[in-house]
């Protein structure tokens, strides 16, 4: 492993990804045990934690990821004394495809990012209709249950926007993106709306790459810059289910430059607010 590829993804699911194996499993077999020492049939325990026996089944078996409020209650209900809590933050990362985890990681503590979008609207900016959409494109076919978990890993990731100190968020997308109507005209035009909304927000900047620019300096494909807390730039680059993390200085700088200059080539903030505005018309 080079210093400049800290993390190096591999296409597709790795036999850790799959149902019913890894720390999901560790932890639906760990859950089942303390709910048999504590005498309790699926559905009893379901009703005290508020989720369907069915529910409760599919996280003891490993075949759905539990979200982190039924982990509390849990912990709480069958008197744990913490271990199924201290399992939550593993278990959360499990929600998201083994490539992308560790950026998942960054990202949620991070102090800044900045992100490039060139296929799609960025993840953080999606709503559920778009992110279903783009999981339901995906082939090989993904599983319903699979295409349900990626959104609310995606919406899960969302709750950046809630954390308190506010890290400060950089968009920029092409504007071929926000013209192509995946999932539909509906979805696209919520889309627009809701980065409309986000871009409102005082720690957020969306700016939109116009299609008649002449000039273009990161036409190499999407990345993200992630600063974290402690100081350090970390670049993330992902394309058809393979991605590297990067932290050597050489390849964040070239990053760092290129995404300094589409942020100057792009429109403004309120340059983009107004194009949105004017899509929607045309939507």
């Amino acid at each position: 492993m080079t210093q400049d590829e800290a993390v190096a993804g591999e296409s597709g699911r790795r036999p850790e990804d799959e149902p019913g194996s890894g720390v999901v499993a560790a932890f639906g077999r760990q859950l089942k045990l303390l709910r048999l020492r504590a005498g309790l049939e699926r559905p009893e325990f379901g009703k005290r934690v508020g989720y369907a026996g069915q529910s409760v089944a599919s996280f003891e078996q490993g075949r759905r990821i539990p979200p982190p409020r039924f982990i509390d209650r849990a912990d709480e209900v069958l008197d744990a004394g913490g271990v199924l809590k201290a399992l939550k933050e593993e278990v959360a990362r499990a929600q998201y495809p083994a490539f992308f985890r560790d950026a998942a990681r960054l990202e949620a503590k991070a102090a800044a990012i900045c992100v490039y979008g060139l296929y799609a609207v960025p993840g953080l900016l999606q709503t559920a209709d778009y992110a279903r959409a783009g999981f339901q494109q995906e082939r090989p076919l993904l599983d319903d249950e699979v295409i349900e978990q990626g959104v609310f890993a995606r919406l899960t990731r969302q709750e950046i926007y809630d954390r308190r100190p506010a890290p400060l968020l950089s968009f920029i997308v092409d504007e071929a993106v926000l013209r192509r109507p995946i999932g539909g005209r509906s979805v696209l035009c919520d889309q627009l709306e809701q980065m409309q909304r986000i871009g409102q927000k005082r720690n957020v900047e969306v700016q939109v790459m116009p299609l008649d620019r002449e000039d273009h300096a990161a036409l190499g494909g999407p990345f993200t810059l992630i600063d974290t807390a402690q100081g350090q730039r970390i670049a993330y680059a992902e394309v058809q289910g393979d991605s590297r993390l990067y932290t050597g200085q050489t390849t964040v700088r070239e990053l760092e430059a290129r995404y300094g200059i589409i942020r100057s080539q792009a429109l403004t903030p309120r340059e983009t607010s107004e194009f949105i505005e004017k899509l929607l018309g045309e939507t």
